[in-house]
């Protein structure tokens, strides 16, 4: 018996469906936070070098004064911002102008602006790259969570997997908010991001094994509104509190605030059956059809047994048997080549769109138009590729494993014998954790 048929029963979008939607909408809104919430703390502002000594030489010089004679200016008459003149022990005309150096004793900032980080741990200048560098160890920590949360969520189970991560991205979001260097801020991001992606992963799981698949669609992309929704706020928010460190206690303290979904979150059924667990299984069953209002015989519950175990593998599975080390070996090069491809692309995007900035000099819309006409272009180009042009959609590998493409590339271009259940384990893991 298929838990599709026991879905049609008890309903495939009822009233605990949509329940389950709008507890799973509240961590998609406040992940926003997490991806995007860096830029407002990292903002550029007026700086130049701190170069206060020179007042304590007691030679009577007022604050405008000192500058011009310890910062060079610029040919708009600006401060230079990470340039100095060289200081001098002696007198006031032993000041040379024409030898400069970096800054020596920090930088300094606008008095009235609150305190962001930037301007606490100082990252301007040659410490410029290092905000970058951050968000880079956050998007490895994405991978890393995508590697080591996905397999994870298979044993433990999608639920638990949510609280786990509602957790790990709470209380380390909140610890990023008293973060005493940068070395400890940029770690805890880290573990924010694995969170964060072992948290993705499970929702999407979670929602898919409760909602019938006519509605999967819409249930799914109801949630990710919500992540949008999250995006708009997030602008306001950090309107609202310009002090960097309440603004990252603020912006994670919510996750924390979801302690209560261990009474409410349900368990998916479908792993419960796997895990042998029927007796759970049955009870969230029970519960899914008493809130949509509809009743279950006995006897298809009675139906419901625990799947036989296959034999488990390891990832040296892909490598023993010719076709499949083939098939992982060539698979694993085209994934690179598609990274490193995508990643050229990406750069050539990033050197034009500052440049595309520059059309607002004759019309605010021009910028916008370009951006938003060229992701028209990608997406229609993508109904041209001819991996997927008058094909099905596969919604899994065992699909796939049955088309014709993928029975020409198994059987026929790299050998003979198909592909047992616990190697097909291993490549959907590889395969989902490359693709995120």
């Amino acid at each position: 018996m298929e838990f599709g048929d026991i879905l049609k029963v008890i309903g495939e979008f009822g009233r605990f469906q949509k329940w389950l939607v709008l507890l799973l909408c509240i961590p998609n809104f406040l992940t926003p936070f997490h991806l995007f919430g860096q830029v407002f703390i990292v903002m550029d502002v007026p700086h130049y070098c701190n170069t206060s000594r020179i007042r304590e030489l007691n030679w009577n010089l007022t604050k405008e004064q000192a500058l011009n004679l310890t910062i060079p200016r610029k040919p708009d008459g600006s401060l230079e911002e990470c340039r100095m003149f060289t200081p001098v022990q002696g007198s006031l005309p032993s000041i040379r102008f024409n030898s400069t150096e970096k800054c020596q004793d920090g930088w300094v900032y606008p008095e009235e602006l609150q305190p962001t980080l930037l301007t606490e741990f100082n990252l301007v200048c040659e410490r410029k790259n290092l905000n970058d560098f951050s968000q880079s160890i956050f998007m490895a920590g994405v991978l890393a969570g995508a590697l080591v949360f996905g397999p994870l969520s298979d044993r433990i189970g999608s639920r638990n997997m949510i609280l786990l991560t509602l957790l790990l991205m709470g209380s380390f979001g909140l610890g990023a908010g008293f973060a005493p260097s940068l070395n400890v801020y940029i770690a805890l991001r880290f573990i924010v991001g694995s969170a964060f992606a072992g948290m993705s992963i499970s929702m999407a799981v979670l929602n898919s094994e409760w909602v019938g698949a006519a509605y999967r669609p819409f249930a799914i992309i109801m949630t990710y509104c919500c992540n949008s929704m999250g995006q708009m706020a997030l602008a306001g928010l950090a309107y609202s509190i310009r002090d960097w460190r309440l603004y990252q206690i603020v912006g994670s303290a919510p996750a924390l605030c979801l302690f209560f979904y261990i009474w409410v979150l349900p368990s998916s059924a479908r792993w419960l059956v796997t895990r042998g667990k029927v007796v759970e299984a049955k009870k969230e069953i029970q519960r899914a059809a008493r809130i949509n209002k509809q009743s279950i015989p006995e006897e298809l519950l009675n139906q419901l047994a625990p799947q036989k175990k296959g034999t488990s593998g390891s990832i040296l599975h892909l490598l023993k048997k010719p076709h499949l080390r083939k098939i992982t070996l060539i698979m694993a090069w085209v994934w690179q080549t598609s990274l490193g491809l995508c990643s050229m692309c990406s750069r050539i995007g990033g050197i034009l769109a500052p440049l595309a900035g520059l059309l607002d000099e004759i019309h605010p819309a021009i910028s916008m138009v370009l951006f938003g006409s060229t992701s028209l272009v990608g997406g229609i180009l993508c109904f041209f590729l001819p991996e997927t042009r008058n094909r099905d959609l596969q919604d899994d590998t065992t699909k796939a494993s049955s088309s014709q493409l993928s029975n020409k590339a198994v059987n026929g271009g790299f050998g003979n014998g198909p592909v047992e259940e616990k190697d097909e384990r291993w490549i959907t893991e590889i395969t989902k954790s490359t693709s995120l």
